[in-house]
């Protein structure tokens, strides 16, 4: 489907909000929480920040094709791994209209340390889980890295991360504002609390007889990371056991021929 809305704010500015009120507006939005149900999507958005960030030449972020692969499904979208190609999504759908939503810095540091960056403060634990859960957090691990340390916030650890983290946040913006300075109406800076009107009128869309939707961002991102672990877990007992089973098994015939 035709891809009609970029919402490019960084993480923790409300994205799950801003997928809510688009889904309610008739958007089939995605969102970064849906990376985890899709591992193929893993896979092509490493290709993605391999192309942007690792100098891999292979790929025309610019044009459509290869989002198309990617996106097609969709028809905006919101929050990372979307963000960390914001000009080059404007570029490749010029017909779709952008949406920045800003938070306070400081106000934006302190959870975005707190619900991302110091999840990689033991990468000894990242390790050892992705290598006894490779098809599952084996991939999450290599989307982190690619994605969020070593591409978007250009560091190589999460002291890197934090101290980056600030001046990637202002870039970020200021790279949207300025590949859209050519073209300001395809842009809103929306402000969360500001309700429909201002968003409906910029989309031409109906203002639902409704309140506007607010989705606590903190607890529905710790919901996700608990599902995540959960499931990360259950596979790396599952695959313990499936590489255990056979000595467990010569251990018990051995004992039992012994016997």
């Amino acid at each position: 489907m035709p891809m009609e809305v970029l919402s490019l704010g960084m993480g923790r500015t409300g994205t799950a909000t801003m997928k809510a009120a688009l889904m309610r507006l008739g958007y089939n939005t995605s969102h970064g929480f849906d990376v985890h149900a899709n591992k193929r999507d893993c896979l092509m958005w490493n290709e993605a920040f391999d192309a942007k960030y690792h100098e891999d030449t292979s790929i025309d972020l610019n044009q459509p094709d290869f989002w198309d692969q990617l996106l097609g499904h969709v028809s905006a979208v919101t929050d990372w791994p979307h963000n960390s190609f914001g000009p080059e999504l404007i570029n490749a759908y010029p017909n779709a209209k952008v949406i920045l939503v800003e938070r306070e810095i400081e106000a934006w540091y302190k959870s975005f340390e707190r619900a991302v960056i110091r999840g990689a403060d033991y990468p000894r634990v990242i390790a050892a889980v992705a290598f006894l859960d490779p098809w599952g957090m084996g991939f999450f691990k290599d989307i982190q890295r690619k994605g969020f340390i070593t591409g978007q916030f250009r560091a190589k650890d999460a002291a890197g991360w934090r101290a980056n983290a600030r001046p990637v946040y202002r870039a970020h913006y200021a790279e949207i504002r300025e590949t859209l300075k050519s073209q300001p109406d395809r842009l809103l800076e929306y402000q969360l609390g500001s309700g429909w009107e201002p968003l409906c009128k910029f989309l031409g869309k109906a203002v639902p007889d409704e309140p506007f939707p607010r989705v606590n961002e903190s607890a529905s991102h710790d919901e996700m990371q608990v599902i995540a672990a959960m499931i990360g877990l259950r596979n790396c007992l599952r695959n313990i056991a499936i590489c255990t089973a056979p000595f467990m098994l010569a251990i018990v015939v051995w004992r039992y021929l012994g016997a």
